[in-house]
């Protein structure tokens, strides 16, 4: 990417077909998952929910969502404003080793606190409203450097001076820094040229039309997606792989979810709440990289050289599958060594596993609804964990996947692959 070249100018598809937002991701990401010859057996799938590893886990890990924060908010539209900052800023994942050495935090974490850490500024006395559209346009990446306390420069040794040292700026740091800066910058612009003082505001008005929409019933996700999706550069999560277009729109469909979570119980009837559990989940590289590695996407005949990218990823099959040797906090303590750097990724590879992990997902579900008593039965089993099956969601088995990452020692060691210089996950 120049710097010439803004985020949006990437190689993309046409949008989908107005009120076909949700249609499109499902279809699309079947259609190249089928076509890259990725396998998803049911068998995979029963052996998955049948382990000991998803049964003794699933109901405490799949609520762990990470998205209580410390903050009182002056109101229900500022609260909207940072989940809509949050939602749009949540990337950085192929950046998860350099944050580790300079923060100790992965990408989530580094960027829930980024966040934070610019809405503390604009409510401590500050002059700098940087959640503001006229902040987000304005922001520097030294700011958000700062903000993050990450170091963007890099040392060399200097050309004249043996043993001495230059530092310049440089490094995955000063390159995530600019996507981000970049990412606000572009928001804010869009924000203002239209009329919005916050993405707060302008996605509220998105809300209001999904529920006007719906003549009654709860706000229409299609109509709210698309008026995110269409308006805002940092939500066109899209892409032409071999000229086949694909949808996945991780970041708005996170927003959708979070907007449920933090508005759906309790009075608040200030901001239109959209139903979200049977939407596609929200593929990053963590959902595909743990489907590879516990048996459910099968890479072995896949196209686009995506066929050896995991290597050796079913030889612990066995083990991961089992019981946790010991349950530890959902939030995870540090290991106490570095993560794994997976394998790196064009961008049309991280497609094609992010759709494959979307279509899989869909596929779970279906499968976790429709298993018969005996099956249980057949592995000792009891009901009770039909009675949990039938009812998973979508965004259950979403979260299980993200939280069981850190959950387990072993699966925080597994390699997730790697795509950096995006800002979709």
């Amino acid at each position: 990417m120049t710097s010439k070249e803004t985020i949006s100018s990437i190689n993309r598809p046409s949008f989908p077909p107005s009120g076909q937002y949700v249609q499109s991701i499902r279809e699309s990401c079947h259609d190249l998952r089928v076509s890259s010859k990725i396998q998803v057996e049911r068998t995979s799938i029963e052996r998955l929910l049948l382990s000991p590893s998803f049964t003794d886990s699933f109901q405490r890990v799949s609520k762990s969502h990470g998205l209580a924060f410390p903050l009182k908010f002056s109101s229900d539209v500022t609260e909207l404003n940072f989940l809509a900052i949050l939602s749009l800023l949540n990337f950085a994942s192929g950046y998860r080793i350099p944050l580790h050495e300079q923060t100790g935090r992965g990408a989530w974490d580094n960027i829930r606190a980024l966040v934070l850490s610019l809405y503390i500024t604009g409510t401590s006395g500050s002059d700098a409203d940087y959640l503001s559209a006229r902040g987000m346009r304005v922001i520097s990446a030294q700011t958000i450097a700062e903000q993050m306390r990450v170091s963007i420069h890099v040392e060399r040794p200097h050309e004249d001076i043996p043993g001495v040292t230059v530092g310049e700026l440089g490094g995955p740091m000063h390159e995530l820094v600019q996507l981000l800066t970049r990412t606000l910058n572009e928001t804010g612009e869009v924000l203002i040229k239209t009329g919005y003082p916050s993405l707060g505001a302008f996605v509220l008005e998105a809300l209001k039309n999904g529920e006007k929409t719906a003549k009654g019933g709860p706000p229409v996700v299609d109509t709210i997606l698309e008026q995110i999706v269409k308006a805002i550069p940092g939500f066109q999560d899209m892409a032409l792989v071999r000229g086949q277009p694909v949808y996945c729109f991780k970041k708005a469909l996170f927003l959708l979810c979070a907007i449920e979570l933090r508005f759906g119980s309790g009075d608040r009837q200030s901001i239109p709440v959209p139903r979200t559990s049977s939407l596609p989940v929200f593929s990053d590289n963590v959902l595909p990289s743990m489907l590879v590695h516990l048996g459910v996407l099968d890479l072995s005949v896949a196209s686009d050289g995506l066929s050896s990218v995991f290597e050796n990823n079913q030889a612990d099959l066995g083990k991961l599958l089992d019981k946790a040797e010991a349950p530890i906090d959902v939030v995870a303590k540090l290991p106490e060594d570095l993560p794994r750097d997976g394998p790196t990724l064009t961008t049309e590879q991280a497609y094609i596993l992010r759709a494959a992990a979307i279509d899989a997902c869909e596929a779970i579900v279906e499968v976790a609804h429709s298993l018969e008593p005996f099956i249980l039965e057949s592995v000792s089993l009891p009901t009770s964990v039909q009675d949990w099956m039938k009812k998973m969601t979508l965004q259950d088995i979403d979260m299980w996947l993200w939280a069981v990452a850190k959950d387990r020692r072993d699966y925080r060691r597994l390699p997730r692959f790697s795509l950096r210089n995006t800002i979709m996950f």
